[in-house]
């Protein structure tokens, strides 16, 4: 700490090492107390940060060599030594020191020219190093027994790994329904939906309307598309070329999403484009396999993803008590969730048999999880792997109970950048641990690469902090040009606001197709994996989607106007399209289609244990009425 002076010159250049030793140094000397737990802790921090630019030595070992400096003033606080003799301490030395590291002489910077900076920063000093006992232990709370800085390397990989299997189970999770959703007999024919786009919007449809698709109209295209992706994805498995495959992957999902609709437009397709965009500047930019290939990655492009994590997990919590819904302020959203939800689990049906009091805590736990952990994300590594197992348990309770395709493994990928290799190298080969911790030196393309991720995120995270200040439903008076800048890059699907389940849906309409010859018998159409069949069991489906399927759930919350794709559905049944049946279990008219075609909507709600026992039941149901009256296809 500073005495009556905080920087003395010694008037000689300083010496380091034995009395004897005569060769001048031709680099920085800090010194610190090397008893002090506290301080060695964070000089191996700044030790990393400073390399070879800087020598470290505790003051036992060198005080002979400085006999102007008192034993009391190494004591109290750490000295710099500079090449030309000068002393500094303190809080003033700690900057200069943090000066000869990369991208920290912003912070001498502050102390020098910030009005009240220094002596604020001196004061702090102070207290730290009257305390030190006290800031050791919480030191060792918050970062553990290492403060030393973290690599990401093989964070990194396995995030990567997980995001190419979760795009290659998305693309064929879409290919194996395209025909039916957007083929040329599908319900939504994307050549169709691309001609309506460029008759629309014009010159504009390739930045309204992004897709490859305009290269090639037809549903071969379309084919091209997913198996390109899911190739791609396989790529990027095997941790080949992951930056230039990732910008593919981004491009071929956005792609799809365009095409498709209302298909492909759920919170965790935005979610998986989103987090893929961003990992483009994460990935290592390289042409061969191998972890020792890969260079530290960008610090900046780590936040941003961590920063999306924040905003889907906070902002999930926040909608929920913005949008004013009571059963959300009473905690009784969860006794009617686990059968509301678009496709319940059988794990969902235990759920739902809890008591109220069980239902009601595990509803303050969620708030907790989603209002509290969200915050933890920014704070040192035990705090960060806190924040982990609480979102990583959430996640798992959620896929238990319900199917939410690929959004459950998406979330748990983005939490595993909360680890850091020092967490995750257990969990790897000894070999390949090893070769993380010798990576490539970074070349030239480092400070092009740096320059890209530091536009990006002047770029981007206006956008992001618009996306989440409007979870709170209190509109903000941004300016014109960032609002502007937010039309042009929304259809690129970068930037997204999250929050699923603002509203509670207290019931559960279900919609029934059936069909009938005579306008008397009417037989139903049996879908895969939604309600229908009272005794047939909620199944697991996830991480495949079937978009149809839940498709139908929103549409029930509707009415027939409001989702013109079902009334597209209908004429498909009409005439017998093979690849829209593909999409269903049960075809009652194997022979020909029906003559008539009618949508029954029904309220559904789980059984309780005695009838189930009694009956073998999962549902029971009661008829609200008609969604679609019956009707014919005319025939000219």
């Amino acid at each position: 700490m500073p005495g009556e002076e905080s920087r003395r010159p010694s008037g000689r250049p300083w010496r380091c090492g034995a009395p004897a030793d005569v060769r001048v140094r031709d680099r920085p000397l800090l010194i610190f107390d090397g008893d002090c737990h506290f301080c060695r802790r964070w000089i191996a921090r700044w030790r990393q940060l400073t390399g070879e630019r800087i020598e470290y030595a505790p003051y036992q070992e060198v005080a002979v060599l400085f006999p102007d400096i008192s034993p009391e003033a190494f004591r109290r606080s750490v000295q710099f030594v500079e090449i030309d003799g000068s002393v500094t301490q303190g809080a003033e030395a700690v900057f200069r020191s943090l000066a000869y590291a990369p991208y920290r002489g912003w912070l001498l910077l502050v102390y020098r020219q910030v009005p009240l900076a220094a002596p604020l920063a001196e004061r702090f000093y102070r207290f730290v190093a009257a305390h030190r006992i006290g800031f050791s232990r919480l030191t060792r709370c918050l970062w553990g027994a290492s403060v030393e800085r973290p690599s990401y390397l093989l964070t990194r990989w396995l995030f990567l790994r997980m995001l190419g299997i979760i795009f290659f189970i998305a693309f064929v999770s879409f290919g194996i329904q395209a025909k039916g959703l957007v083929g040329s007999e599908g319900i939504l024919p994307a050549e169709k939906t691309l001609e309506r786009a460029a008759a629309s919007l014009g010159p504009e449809r390739y930045m309204r309307f992004p897709t490859l698709s305009w290269l090639s109209r037809d549903e071969p295209g379309v084919d091209l598309l997913w198996m390109g992706g899911a190739a791609l994805s396989v790529l990027l498995i095997v941790d080949a070329a992951p930056g230039p495959i990732l910008a593919l992957l981004w491009a071929l999902y956005l792609s799809l999403s365009s095409l498709a609709g209302v298909f492909l437009e759920f919170q965790w397709d935005i979610l998986l484009l989103e987090t893929a965009f961003l990992s483009i500047f994460f990935a290592p930019w390289k042409l061969l396999t191998g972890i020792y290939r890969d260079t530290q990655p960008s610090p900046v492009a780590l936040w941003l993803l961590r920063f999306l994590l924040f905003r889907l997990m906070f902002a999930s919590g926040v909608v929920k008590l913005a949008s004013g819904d009571s059963t959300w302020w009473n905690l009784t959203a969860l006794q009617v969730h686990f059968e509301t939800q678009p496709l319940p689990t059988w794990i969902g049906w235990y759920a739902h048999q809890l008591p109220d009091w069980a239902l009601k805590w595990s509803t303050v736990g969620m708030f907790l999880v989603e209002l509290v952990l969200p915050f933890f994300i920014f704070l040192p590594r035990r705090g960060r792997l806190l924040a982990f197992a609480g979102f990583v348990i959430f996640q798992l309770t959620i896929a238990l109970t319900g199917n939410y395709c690929f959004f459950n493994l998406l979330t748990i990928a983005l939490c595993v950048l909360l680890l850091d290799d020092t967490l995750v190298a257990r969990f790897f080969p000894a070999g390949m641990a090893a070769q993380s911790e010798s990576p490539r030196r970074p070349g030239v393309t480092r400070w092009v690469r740096a320059g890209v991720v530091a536009s990006l995120f002047v770029l981007i995270l206006p956008l992001e902090c618009m996306a989440l200040s409007r979870c709170f439903r209190r509109p903000l008076p941004w300016p014109e040009a960032l609002e502007r800048w937010q039309e042009e890059v929304f259809p690129f699907r970068v930037v997204a606001g999250y929050g699923l389940f603002s509203r509670m849906t207290t019931t559960r309409p279900e919609i029934i197709v059936e069909g009938s010859n005579d306008g008397q018998t009417w037989l139903p159409y049996e879908f895969k994996w939604k309600p229908g069949d009272l005794k047939r069991r909620p199944a697991f489906v996830a991480p495949h989607q079937p978009r149809l399927d839940w498709q139908m759930w929103f549409a029930a919350l509707g009415d027939l106007r409001s989702n013109p794709w079902f009334q597209s559905f209908l004429v498909r049944l009409f005439q017998g399209s093979k690849e829209v049946l593909a999409l269903l279990d049960k075809n009652p008219f194997p022979e020909s289609p029906p003559r008539y075609l009618r949508a029954v909507l029904y309220e559904y709600h789980f059984t309780d244990e005695a009838q189930r026992r009694q009956d073998g039941a999962w549902w029971r149901r009661d008829m609200k009425g008609l969604y679609c009256p019956p009707i014919s296809l005319r025939k000219d």
